[in-house]
């Protein structure tokens, strides 16, 4: 139970429907995206997983980008800025709980008559994500 945020582009929704019968993925809110980082955040730091419980070290490493802080590294994220790829790079994998409630069904997807788990969520990935968090 990892998650990552990627820029949305031709080769990544390539790469993502190859996977697609194994990650589900969507397009989370500001409230989500804040939720995570303040809650499961941690940063690469000379290649060591450490948590942000410091501006000082999101300004240490992403000073020179612009980003000082928190909320810089969150608005750089949520609206997908011109430093999103050293901001999702510095943003260690997010590792989340169990779903409370669990998964409907694993075996099909979110669009399928069925209702499954995996394939786009679009903006419900929010409510797996705040059950996940």
């Amino acid at each position: 139970h990892n998650g990552v945020f990627l820029k949305v582009n031709k080769p990544i929704l390539q790469m993502l429907k190859l996977v697609q019968p194994y990650v589900t993925y969507g397009y989370p809110s500001l409230k989500t995206v804040r939720a995570l980082v303040y809650k499961r955040g941690h940063g690469k730091v000379t290649k060591q997983r450490i948590p942000l419980t410091d501006n000082q070290i999101i300004a240490d490493k992403l000073g020179e980008k612009g980003l000082h802080g928190m909320e810089d590294l969150i608005h750089e994220i949520y609206t997908v800025g011109p430093s999103f790829k050293q901001a999702a790079n510095f943003l260690w994998p997010f590792k989340l709980s169990a779903p409370r409630g669990g998964f409907k069904c694993k075996r099909h997807g979110f669009c399928e008559m069925k209702g499954g788990d995996w394939g786009n969520r679009e903006e419900e990935i929010n409510e797996l994500i705040a059950r996940m968090n």
